[in-house]
């Protein structure tokens, strides 16, 4: 009905207040919230990811005025769209459908190998959207945190922040190194650069005597993706091998100790359920499931979902 109405073009920097607000109003009516404009409190996920990919982020346009978004993130071979918000008033209408294709040609663009993304699993409408651009649901993923608990012993890594000022050459160049070894091509260069350069949070590498073996994207207080009083994993992963397990334990230390300096009290990260020990690993640290939903992939493969994947992540 509204489709020949409706015009999709690129996000640009004054949209972004009026697409925060849609962003908030459709989650948090989609979730039964009271309040819906007040989802998400004061984390920001819409300003801070159209910063971080200024040219993947797109609204539709109904006679003018604002009435959607969607946006793209590009993890080298590795990329995922969302979140996907339409103003609730005008749910139903195709909206959704018209801000999905050139955010699918981008990512085609991009050269993308492996596409995902995160939608709520009880959603036969999302699930059915997707579907039709060719996304398969496969595992649930589970939004876990656990109370910030100081490790109690010293804890050795290292704050990128501090490092691109001394590391001898670019440390991205080991993170790279690293996570092509968890995923061929997969890469969280722009992710780093956001939190550097926003300010976000930080980000935390663990090495040894062989290199560095684990990295932590982490987002920390109001204006990031966390919000206020949390620090939040939004990607983390260890080398593969025999010390996958002992690294991540080490990893999670970390993030518990940069939490605490940084004086968050809740420590929290996304993770698949298959990658069955990641999980377990978590359990057994005292996290616990706040949400889930179901990625969804294309093609239908697991990417790095594997039972011995030690990593975390969050596609919202």
């Amino acid at each position: 009905m509204s489709g020949s109405r409706v015009v999709v073009r690129p996000l640009v920097e004054g949209d972004l207040d009026q697409a925060d607000r849609i962003f908030r109003t459709a989650f948090g009516t989609f979730l039964g919230i009271p309040e819906p404009a007040q989802f998400s409190g004061d984390a920001d996920v819409v300003h801070t990811r159209w910063r971080a990919y200024p040219t993947a982020a797109f609204v539709a346009e109904l006679d003018g005025e604002l009435v959607g978004s969607n946006f793209a993130s590009d993890w080298g071979s590795i990329g995922f769209v969302g979140p996907l918000t339409v103003r609730p008033d005008h749910w139903d209408q195709g909206i959704g459908r018209r801000l999905f294709e050139p955010t699918m040609d981008l990512l085609s663009w991009w050269q993308v190998r492996h596409l995902g993304l995160f939608t709520f699993a009880e959603s036969v409408k999302h699930i059915g959207l997707y579907q039709s651009f060719g996304f398969w649901p496969r595992y649930l993923t589970a939004v876990m945190a656990a109370p910030v608990v100081a490790p109690p012993k010293t804890v050795s890594y290292r704050r990128y922040s501090e490092l691109v000022l001394h590391y001898p050459g670019d440390p991205g160049d080991a993170v790279r190194d690293l996570t092509d070894a968890v995923y061929e091509g997969l890469d969280l260069g722009r992710e780093i650069g956001a939190v550097l350069d926003q300010r976000l949070g930080e980000t935390v590498l663990i090495d040894d005597a062989t290199g560095l073996q684990g990295v932590a994207i982490c987002h920390i207080g109001a204006g990031s993706e966390a919000g206020s009083g949390r620090c939040h994993v939004k990607f983390a992963a260890v080398r593969p091998g025999r010390g996958a397990a002992r690294s991540f334990g080490r990893l999670i230390d970390a993030c518990h100790d940069l939490a605490a300096a940084e004086g968050a009290s809740l420590l929290s990260t996304g993770v698949n359920f298959a990658r069955e020990k990641a999980y377990t690993a978590l359990r057994q640290r005292g996290f616990r499931s706040q949400m889930q939903g179901v990625t969804m992939h294309r093609p239908n493969e697991p990417g790095y979902d594997r039972s011995a994947s030690y990593v975390l992540d969050d596609w919202r």
